[in-house]
């Protein structure tokens, strides 16, 4: 049995603040600790339940903030960034079944500690066929098309109550309870280890492949917080204008929509001004 934890950042054990989680930031690299003490814990429980092989995809940012040496020495890290599936890469090879999204958050434009989808500020919305989505939701839909179940869930106290619309029967660990975007009540690295580590053992009963799930055709809608961002992301084909701030594009699967997504995202990313956004 193979499980695959997809690792981001911001919904990890402490994490309430912008330098928590930014490379290079004043609290980035204290915060790294905890952040693979969450990670280690996951993997920890899925070997004590019965999984064979844990690979651990580092899903935050540059993509390089797990730190190797501390993770459990039976898990393999898949680190650094350009990754055809990005935070769920590994998951197309065939050979996972089940996958845990370790350190999540909510979507942007909702409640939730360091809320954001994919950019940490621009976007204030993204929907897929009318549902507001975050990336738990966007990863959640990818993995569906190769048969892969969501197992686990940890963040906010929020972020577990998003799960429950796209993977009701995960296990998920609230490591914080919402106060607002920058203030969290925070359990303890000790105690997150520990119910982190117990969710996981109990959700490899969870991890069993199950006949790909295809549900497309798929509309993607993404709000900007201007203007000249939406005009900035119809350079991706089949992207289009829906409104001031809005744009949508429709794909077959949700491979081809996520791929889309992070084209649009790379794009209105550069299209950012420092000062006027």
């Amino acid at each position: 049995m193979k499980i695959l934890i997809s690792a981001d950042m911001e919904g990890a054990t402490g994490v309430t603040w912008p330098a928590d989680v930014l490379p290079g930031a004043s609290q980035w690299e204290r915060c790294r600790h905890l952040f693979t003490s969450d990670v280690s814990a996951a993997a920890a429980g899925f070997f004590a339940g019965g999984a064979d092989e844990v690979l651990v995809n580092e899903a935050h940012w540059s993509m390089r903030n797990l730190l190797v040496e501390e993770l459990d020495e039976r898990a393999q890290l898949l680190v650094g960034k350009h990754k055809s599936l990005s935070m769920v890469e590994g998951v197309q090879h065939g050979d996972v079944d089940g996958i845990a999204f370790v350190g999540y958050h909510t979507g942007a434009g909702t409640a939730g500690v360091l809320a954001h989808t994919y950019l940490a500020n621009s976007l204030t919305g993204v929907w897929v066929d009318g549902a507001r989505a975050s990336e738990g939701l966007l990863n959640s839909l990818v993995v569906a098309e190769y048969g892969v179940p969501v197992v686990l869930v940890t963040g906010d106290d929020l972020t577990c109550e998003d799960a429950k619309g796209y993977a009701p029967r995960a296990r998920s660990v609230a490591v914080k309870d919402y106060v607002s975007r920058y203030a969290a009540v925070c359990r303890t690295p000790a105690r997150t280890a520990s119910d982190i580590r117990a969710a996981a053992q109990e959700a490899v009963s969870l991890a069993r492949r199950h006949e790909p799930v295809q549900a497309g055709p798929h509309t993607v809608e993404i709000e900007f917080d201007a203007e000249h961002l939406a005009g900035a992301a119809t350079v991706v084909p089949g992207v289009e204008i829906t409104g001031e701030r809005r744009v949508a594009y429709t794909t077959t699967t949700m491979y081809e929509g996520i791929r889309a997504f992070k084209a649009v995202t790379t794009v209105v990313s550069a299209a950012v001004e420092e000062q006027y956004g």
